[in-house]
């Protein structure tokens, strides 16, 4: 049996250890993320300047602007995304 043993054993291990990454995963998207008062201070400024960048983006005619302008876009998602998940993951 040799090898092939062994590789249906490590194939088993990796299968398990995606469920249980998986139903952790479930667990996380289940609990209502708890954010102290600094981080929704810090979301809604952020989805504010979002907001903001958008509307720019709208009416910028110039090509290298509207480039920054997405960029800077690009950047507040990015910080959305970053204080989403360490409010997930917070105790």
């Amino acid at each position: 049996m040799g090898d092939s043993g062994e590789g249906l054993i490590d194939s088993e291990a990796k299968i398990q250890e995606r469920r249980d990454e998986l139903q952790a995963n479930r667990e996380l998207s289940r609990k209502p993320a708890k954010k102290n008062p600094e981080q929704i201070r810090q979301l809604d400024s952020l989805k504010l300047a979002r907001t903001q960048m958008t509307r720019q983006l709208e009416v910028v005619t110039h090509e290298s602007r509207r480039r920054q302008i997405t960029e800077a876009i690009a950047d507040i998602d990015n910080r959305i995304a970053g204080l989403h998940v360490v409010s997930a993951t917070a105790p």
